[in-house]
């Protein structure tokens, strides 16, 4: 984890600052219905605040021994809750700015995706590295996220926009998702981290793809498809959450179970009919 945020901070660093380019904020699909700018960028947010409210339902719900067969100990559902809270607040953050987007409306879009980004992080450290560990770098890890908004929207007011920093902490953030992929996991469904990134991996293309997707039959615009495809990486968190299972408890199940099966030679037989060998005379 040390020298994959190291590699990514020196790759960030040697390159020129990137200030945020003004072109950004023209999205292709300005269309306005029922009084709402840039109406489909704007409700498309929806699926985070569906998501949102039901990862914290479920991620809350639990406690003692009914949660620990998705929650082995009660604290490890802290960070996911951050997360779910983190996807709750980027509805309203990313509506806000899709209504009026500029610089300073753009900082409430980003500042709640990073912590659903960083909190997730250390949900991963938690599982898989070490439980202590996760817990101690949860507030570490939000700070640093947020502080990359925080110094990309100063840089910007000073004139010098830079986006280096925000850069660096998504791109950590996926490379570490992939990273995690050969840790092992205390829970089933580790190869869902996988679909989470290529989820979060899609929708950055189809950002890219803004304005040649919606020319296609300017029925739906990529950045549009984009809130879609985030959301859904959101929700496969959940289903990761919903569907897991402690894997030290199944080993055990399995091993249970063949301590229970009958000799091979006896399946399918009744071994009434097997007297023990009498000592020939």
């Amino acid at each position: 984890m040390v020298l994959a945020a190291a590699i990514v901070a020196a790759v960030a660093f040697l390159l020129p600052p990137i200030p945020q380019p003004q072109w950004y904020h023209m999205f292709a699909d300005q269309r306005a219905f029922f009084g709402i700018p840039n109406f489909n960028d704007v409700v498309s947010n929806l699926p985070f605040a569906v998501v949102g409210l039901w990862g914290l339902a479920f991620v809350l719900r639990f406690d003692g021994k009914q949660g620990r067969t998705h929650f082995l100990d009660n604290r490890e559902r802290w960070p996911y809750a951050v997360v779910f809270a983190g996807l709750l607040l980027t509805a309203f953050g990313s509506a806000y700015y899709h209504v009026q987007p500029r610089n300073e409306t753009l900082v409430w879009d980003r500042l709640p995706m990073t912590l659903v980004f960083m909190s997730l992080l250390a949900a991963i450290v938690a599982e898989r590295i070490s439980l202590r560990a996760g817990f101690w770098l949860l507030p570490i890890l939000l700070a640093i996220g947020v502080i990359s908004v925080l110094q990309w929207r100063v840089s910007e007011q000073r004139g010098a926009g830079d986006l280096r920093f925000y850069a660096a902490v998504q791109l950590f953030a996926v490379v570490f998702l992939l990273i995690a992929l050969f840790l092992r996991s205390r829970y089933t469904r580790g190869r869902d981290l996988a679909f989470i990134a290529g989820f979060y991996v899609l929708a950055k293309i189809l950002e890219a793809l803004d304005r040649p997707i919606f020319e296609l039959g300017r029925i739906v615009s990529g950045h549009t498809l984009k809130h879609l495809a985030a959301a859904c990486a959101g929700y496969w968190i959940l289903r990761m959450l919903l569907k897991r299972r402690p894997v030290d408890a199944i080993h055990a199940v399995q091993t249970s179970s063949r301590a229970e099966e009958p000799p091979r030679e006896f399946v399918g037989r009744s071994p009434e009919r097997y007297r023990p060998l009498q000592p020939r005379r």
